[in-house]
């Protein structure tokens, strides 16, 4: 039985991507900072563990724990919304230790165990921002660009061991928790000089006319997984596949 480790499963995109796999066969590590083993009680083969990316004891504890595994999905992250004029630096600290710093981490951990077994496959969820960066995500979109950048470079190489590296893309997703880990409310991060700026943006955002569901971003993860070929970039949600045609 293959093994996945999920991070971030507490909800959103990681929750649904554990239950896609778990739908599947599939032996599944859910982790989270703060365990929910309610989630899963009635599920089979599915292990849920403490774990916070940003912290290396926490890492160490968590792969031991796990056993072997075959995939790691990078999916645990934390958004912010706002002009970057206002947004505090300890904000976008906390967001690229997240995003970037803690996918790295993951991934180093993981890699000296993968090439042991002879090949997996390493997921990094980034977002469709990649493709076409939007006003009030700056600091959001520079650590997902970031994690675009290093699974290029990683792909190459760690591909002479097996080790597939992909990047899912997912796109708009309103009903994710997108900015609760900041704390920071929006309203906060939007100065009155950007006000009207802002004022179409985000009243687009409440009413998009495209969006992407959880489940899409699931599928497209298994779908990464699975594929054998050389693609590097999975856009995820018909908002992001249209961002990702017109930027091909």
């Amino acid at each position: 039985m293959n093994t996945v480790l999920i991070t971030g499963a507490s909800s959103g995109y990681g929750l649904e991507t554990a239950l896609h796999f778990q739908r599947q066969g599939w032996r599944v590590i859910a982790t989270m900072r703060r365990p929910q083993p309610e989630l899963f009680a009635s599920l089979d083969n599915v292990i849920v563990l403490p774990l916070d990316v940003t912290d290396a004891g926490s890492i160490a504890e968590c792969i031991q724990a796990a056993g072997p595994i075959d995939v790691l999905v990078n999916n645990a992250g934390i958004g912010m919304v706002g002009a970057f004029e206002a947004s505090p630096m300890e904000i976008v600290r906390r967001l690229f230790e997240t995003n970037t710093l803690g996918t790295m981490a993951m991934t180093q951990a993981v890699l000296p165990l993968l090439r042991e077994r002879g090949g997996g496959t390493i997921v990094n969820v980034t977002s469709s921002v990649t493709l076409a960066p939007s006003p009030f995500a700056a600091a959001y979109t520079a650590s997902k660009m970031a994690i675009e950048g290093f699974s290029g470079s990683l792909a190459q190489e760690v591909g002479t061991f097996n080790i597939r590296v992909r990047a899912v893309e997912p796109g708009y997703a309103p009903t994710t928790r997108f900015t609760a880990n900041t704390q920071v409310p929006v309203e906060q991060l939007i100065p009155p000089a950007y006000a009207e700026f802002a004022r179409p943006i985000f009243a687009a955002f409440a009413n998009p006319s495209v969006t992407t569901r959880e489940s899409d971003v699931a599928e497209t993860i298994w779908r990464a997984v699975n594929d054998t070929s050389d693609q590097l970039r999975f856009p995820a949600g018909p908002d992001a596949v249209a961002l990702w045609e017109a930027a091909r």
